[in-house]
């Protein structure tokens, strides 16, 4: 191990400690807070002006998107959501949230027009800013839409879905972490994530199966028993890999190492949700197909 490891490794094990105690807390409060699960809402928005934040401030300043743009479009389409509950509380019909949700996204679409129509002096920022401002809106507003709808659709298992999905990912990544520290040596991305090695993904991959699989043995959440906890825990690790590696493209080719220092031992929140966001979607749809949800 290089010099300096050691203190990394145990401030990540205090920090991630610390992390999964806020989330286990999170998912048992609101499970007697149903059906509008305010701690969940605000964690939401939270994460999303914070990590809003974070993304936009990775982009070079020729290409930045405006913030108040972004955020309110990130915050529009979590808030969505939580409509369908508003509706409900009315007496009124439901309505499809997907499709609010698609509205908000399309909404705040035609604002960035707008507002780069109201700004435009000379060729060559609109379209990038344009891009940014649409990506930053889908992946911090539309994947994590996919995390909450998990706790909505199932209402006697919500907390139980959303934990695998939270710990299948995370439990990969401390995994790979410990292995690529310990016995990682052949470079898995040397360009894109050159910490990162084949040893630390095929012990990742272990970490998180072992998650999904214990989740079986304990819950009733895959009725195919171990064998689809395997195939849930090796899927949604990959998911999780892909997410990892997602936002190290965003970062790479923005020239920053991290999103920023606010978490010790992790960077930013980018840093820390990265393979969530990408995991929840793929759990939306195992979860909606096996019948559960």
């Amino acid at each position: 191990m290089a010099t300096g490891e050691p203190s990394m490794i145990r401030t990540r094990i205090l920090v991630g400690s610390l992390l999964a105690a806020a989330a286990v807390g999170l998912l048992v409060v609101d499970g007697y807070l149903g059906p509008w699960f305010p701690c969940l809402f605000v964690c939401l928005m939270v994460l999303g002006i914070l990590a809003g934040r974070e993304f936009v401030r990775l982009i070079p300043a020729d290409f930045r998107p405006s913030e108040p743009l972004v955020l309110i479009g990130i915050l529009f389409c979590l808030a969505a959501n939580w409509f369908p509950v508003v509706r409900a509380e009315l007496n009124q019909p439901t309505g499809a949230v997907w499709s609010l949700v698609l509205l908000c996204y399309v909404a705040m679409m035609l604002a960035a027009f707008l507002q780069e129509m109201s700004r435009f002096r000379e060729p060559g920022h609109a379209v990038p800013r344009l891009g940014v401002t649409l990506l930053a809106i889908g992946y911090l507003g539309i994947l994590p839409s996919f995390f909450a709808q998990l706790r909505f659709l199932s209402p006697e298992q919500g907390a139980q879905v959303m934990a695998v999905t939270i710990f299948v990912p995370k439990s990969n990544d401390i995994a790979a972490f410990f292995t690529g520290t310990f016995l990682g040596k052949h470079r898995m991305t040397p360009i894109l994530s050159p910490k990162k090695t084949w040893e630390g993904f095929a012990g990742g991959m272990i970490g998180g199966t072992l998650v999904a699989v214990v989740t079986s043995l304990a819950t009733s959440l895959f009725p195919g028993g171990v064998i689809e906890a395997i195939g849930f825990g090796l899927v949604i690790g990959l998911a999780g890999v892909f997410g990892d590696l997602a936002e190290s493209l965003l970062k790479r080719d923005c020239q920053t190492k991290d999103a920023s220092h606010s978490i010790p031992g992790f960077g930013g929140l980018l840093d820390v949700v990265d393979s969530v966001l990408f995991a929840a979607p793929l759990a939306y749809l195992w979860f909606t197909w096996n019948g559960l949800l």
